[in-house]
């Protein structure tokens, strides 16, 4: 580990609670283990699944860094026993369980992708945890398709405008649901064929109205509770229902016969706590199918606002306000 401090700044959770609880701490620079590399961060992506974690919602899994950050982007600088050097020096976006809010980290070799030509360190920083998680899910689980509709929630997260920019990628038509008409506005800037303000209006009757009757052929869907009932009706014959979170409650009634009378299918995935070879595998498809388009400028990621790491309070506040459009990310070498 030449060059390598023996400690870093990072940012730690001093207990369950407020933004205000994240905290610069002096911690010891992690060493990579046998199949790892040590990544010197130069910005980190900020995720709701990071403000549930300091909210005391949602533990890393067994084995993970007890630091939030889920994705990084930055520089090689160790491989861990045994590992390919060559990868020392290359500039890399990765995908972790924890650990990503640090001036160090690590990552294993299977979840790290080159920084694609022409991204920035924050842009590149902005991309493993949405573009898994839209991938896995719209793309594997949904199988969505060029030519079909896909209806996705909460338009103007990280996950919201991830989801519209792929699917206008690959040739797939998006209604997405916002908060406010300014947000609608964002949102069919960013390629949105249709962005419908749940504050004032019913999705469901916009999506029928779109669809001449139809429906989408899939829902991805962050909310849950009573929003899954209702994500039922805009679906269309052999639809698709994904759910990657439940910010509106876990449990929910729906009417069975509903599934069995048009075929429907419903699905979902978490993320964090998947092996390292399964995203190994998901980072290699993507490197394969995306990679190549976002080389050849095909899509970037909407970037809302970065702040140093030091003020990775200020960052979640913005988050948790709910004005933020596109990611945000802390800047961190």
């Amino acid at each position: 580990m030449t060059s390598v401090p023996p400690d870093m700044t990072a940012i730690a959770i001093r207990e369950p609670g407020g933004p205000e609880v994240l905290v610069p701490e002096t911690r010891p620079v992690p060493r990579p283990g046998p199949g790892d590399l040590l990544i010197r961060v130069a910005a980190a992506g900020v995720n709701r699944p990071d403000v549930l974690q300091r909210m005391g919602f949602y533990p890393p899994p067994p084995g993970a860094s007890d630091l939030p950050g889920l994705e990084v982007a930055g520089t090689v600088v160790a491989v861990g026993p045994g590992g390919d050097r060559e990868w020392l020096g290359q500039a890399v976006c990765a995908l972790v369980a924890g650990g990503g809010y640090a001036e160090y980290c690590v990552a294993p070799t299977g979840s790290c992708l080159p920084v694609p030509q022409g991204f920035t360190m924050a842009e590149a920083a902005a991309l493993p945890e949405t573009v898994f998680t839209v991938w896995h899910n719209l793309f594997e689980r949904a199988y969505v398709r060029e030519g079909e509709i896909a209806l996705i929630h909460g338009g103007t997260s990280g996950i919201g405008t991830t989801a519209i920019g792929l699917c206008k990628l690959f040739g797939i038509r998006t209604i997405v649901t916002c908060g406010s008409a300014a947000k609608c506005d964002a949102a069919r800037a960013l390629g949105a064929d249709l962005a419908v303000d749940y504050a004032s209006e019913d999705y469901v009757e916009a999506v029928k109205a779109f669809t001449g009757g139809k429906g989408v052929e899939v829902v991805l869907d962050m909310v849950g509770g009573d929003y899954v009932p209702r994500n039922l009706l805009c679906l269309a014959d052999d639809g698709r229902h994904v759910t990657i979170a439940f910010q509106r409650g876990a449990k929910v009634e729906i009417d069975i016969s509903q599934l069995m009378r048009r075929r429907l299918t419903m699905t979902g995935s978490t993320l964090r706590a998947r092996s390292a070879e399964f995203k190994a595998l998901l980072a290699d498809e993507i490197h394969r199918t995306l990679w190549p388009r976002l080389a050849e400028g095909g899509w970037k990621p909407a970037m809302d606002q970065s702040f140093p790491l030091a003020e990775a309070a200020a960052a979640h506040a913005r988050m948790q306000a709910g004005a933020h459009v596109g990611k945000i990310v802390l800047m961190v070498g």
